[in-house]
């Protein structure tokens, strides 16, 4: 069986718009978490569909990610620069809210990982 993708981020140089851009037109529901200038969404979609976030880049550019579960972060990296692909963010873990990492695949597209409970 495959990983699922279980988790978006859209991000961009304003962040404010963004927030109001899609819960105006698409309804999505927001939790700020201005410590961390991070909107969690909630996409009120009946339980179909995945949630996501939406913040600022550091340095300004736009940028779409998806975020695939996996059972172990550091395991599944190492096959991913096997096969070509490059680590952009090692494990990280943010206390009591998610363990993650990133990478660039072949075609230099940056994707996510979460590692599942």
């Amino acid at each position: 069986m495959g990983y699922p993708v279980v988790h978006f981020e859209v991000m961009g140089k304003d962040a404010e718009g963004l927030r109001d851009f899609y819960s105006k037109i698409m309804g999505w529901k927001l939790e700020t978490h201005p410590e961390m200038d991070y909107s969690v969404v909630d996409t009120d979609s009946d339980g179909t569909g995945i949630g996501g976030g939406l913040a600022p880049t550091p340095d300004g550019s736009s940028s779409l990610t998806f975020y695939v579960s996996v059972p172990d972060t550091d395991a599944v990296l190492k096959e991913i620069e096997a096969a070509g692909g490059k680590t952009i963010v090692p494990t990280t873990v943010i206390p009591d809210m998610v363990t993650f990492a990133q990478f660039q695949d072949p075609a230099g597209n940056i994707v996510g990982l979460v590692k599942s409970d």
